[in-house]
């Protein structure tokens, strides 16, 4: 019987306690393999979902009699794909594509502290969108996603 190493007794333990998002999160071993135009599809969905989502919650819960079942599921789609939107911002482009760049090379710099302060504009209001229906957050969401994107993409 081959005994389990400390490294492989931490991997386990990792496992164990954050496996769920250990397993959700794009490869950060580095894999190399990144495509970077289908997270940003991803993303776009996630908002186009959260506004379906808030629509639905909106219209059902005029209806008479309320079904609070179904306004509960619509909810907590909302809420899956908020958090679903803000673990790819954190866990592909915080923590593995926006590289720091050196304060000497202001260029770099500048387009690295301008990313950082996007995806937090756009964590900040899909955490706003997740607990609420002010559909005005979606069009907020659309818009820092499409400077994220054109910043992201534009030539270094």
């Amino acid at each position: 019987m081959k005994k389990i190493n400390a490294g492989m007794m931490f991997f386990f333990v990792l496992l164990a306690v954050g496996g769920g998002s250990l397993l959700k999160a794009h490869c950060q071993v580095p894999c190399g393999i990144y495509d970077d135009e289908a997270r940003f599809k991803m993303l776009a969905e996630h908002v186009t979902t959260m506004e379906k989502a808030m629509k639905e919650i909106a219209a059902l819960s005029v209806q008479a009699p309320v079904n609070y079942n179904q306004v509960v599921r619509w909810v907590l789609n909302k809420e899956k794909h908020a958090e679903e939107f803000s673990e790819i911002l954190s866990y592909y482009f915080l923590a593995q594509r926006i590289k720091p760049a050196l304060a000497e090379d202001k260029e770099s710099y500048d387009r690295y502290l301008s990313q950082l302060e996007q995806v937090h504009l756009l964590l900040v209001n899909a955490m706003k969108a997740k607990q609420g229906v002010d559909l005005a957050l979606i069009q907020k969401l659309r818009e820092l996603l499409g400077k994220f994107q054109n910043s992201y993409f534009a030539k270094k």
